[in-house]
């Protein structure tokens, strides 16, 4: 069963009144959605969950198995995490030369479930090549037949359709490790995750840009993009982290408070007994009551330290509406905060 905050988060996450291949089809034409995950990004946040996958069952489902790193770095680490099975299916691409162009005609999906006996390197001879009855679609029926069986989902979903992807994971009760932009924090439908602590950031990335490589048709911006000598693309995209249902330790690392309060340097919200913070490191040692922080706080975030209350400028998470207004001037987004006691 689902509790209220996932059914709702679900129904509005889904709710349109285009079709879910429409949808999906029209990000792929605007190329927003074509972002292929560097294996070192992957290796990075990875090491942080390894007594996580032994015996389950991973899919990743938005992943051409013959170009995509999340399905190099759980093949090669098969033996090494201990998993049950591998499967990775892709939308519409059944030309590996077109680099998931997602312009063929039929889907597929590889079913890893181990090695020959005494070796450890995958052989792409061995792998299970199967074609898809559907489009490969992660909405579509046959691969949520697939979802049922899985026990940890770990992918780069379309960024267009985060809400919809989350809300999916959501509703058949599945951990998940994925990439989203930071933005997504702010949703009305995910952030009650974050604060009912059903949803949290991962720990390898905190700031800056994070490069993806891109189809060979992507179309460059001078300052974020460029191509190699073999004629890869890749960009840098901001804002970029992991999001997770699984736990990890440095999510339980307390932060350091060394600020003491005093009103001129923290100043309340226009009308509410809300101090604002412009930094986490800022937080002071020696206050009670409920601070507004920014939203990067989320990356240092401690269930164990603080207590989340909402967001600023929504009523919907609280009993209130905190405008985030100082003196007149508005102040950005801000999530409510308060030390547990």
């Amino acid at each position: 069963m689902f509790n209220s905050e996932q059914q709702e988060f679900t129904k509005k996450a889904s709710g349109s009144n285009s079709t879910p291949n429409s949808r999906l089809r029209k990000a792929q034409k605007d190329k927003k959605d074509e972002f292929y995950t560097q294996l070192t990004d992957i290796e990075k946040e990875l090491q942080h969950y390894k007594n996580h996958f032994r015996d389950k069952v991973v899919y990743c489902n938005c992943d051409d198995p013959r170009v995509s790193n999340f399905y190099l770095y759980f093949a090669y680490n098969f033996k090494h995490l201990g998993l049950k099975k591998l499967i990775t299916t892709c939308y519409q691409n059944k030309n590996p030369d077109l680099f998931t162009r997602n312009d063929s005609l039929e889907a597929v999906m590889i079913v890893k479930t181990g090695f020959r006996k005494g070796e450890t390197i995958p052989r792409p001879e061995d792998d299970n090549l199967i074609y898809l009855e559907g489009d490969g679609d992660f909405r579509s029926e046959e691969c949520i037949e697939i979802l049922k069986q899985a026990d940890i989902v770990v992918t780069n979903p379309p960024f267009s359709l985060f809400r919809e992807y989350v809300a999916q994971l959501i509703k058949y009760d599945k951990k998940f490790l994925i990439i989203g932009n930071i933005n997504a924090v702010t949703y009305k439908n995910f952030f009650p995750l974050i604060k009912a602590n059903k949803v949290w950031i991962g720990p390898s990335i905190r700031s800056g840009d994070r490069t993806f490589a891109v189809p060979k048709h992507y179309p460059l911006k001078a300052a974020t993009g460029w191509q190699d000598d073999n004629g890869n693309k890749f960009i840098k995209v901001k804002g970029v982290r992991w999001f997770t249902n699984l736990d990890h330790a440095q999510r339980h690392e307390e932060i350091i408070l060394y600020k003491r309060y005093s009103p001129d340097k923290y100043p309340m919200y226009d009308k509410y007994a809300v101090i604002n913070v412009n930094k986490t490191k800022e937080i002071p040692k020696d206050y009670d009551g409920v601070m507004g922080v920014p939203i990067t706080f989320l990356d240092k975030y401690n269930p164990d330290q603080f207590e989340i209350l909402g967001q600023a400028n929504d009523s919907s998470w609280i009993d209130f509406e905190c405008n985030t207004i100082i003196s007149g001037r508005n102040i950005y987004r801000r999530v409510l905060i308060r030390k547990r006691q």
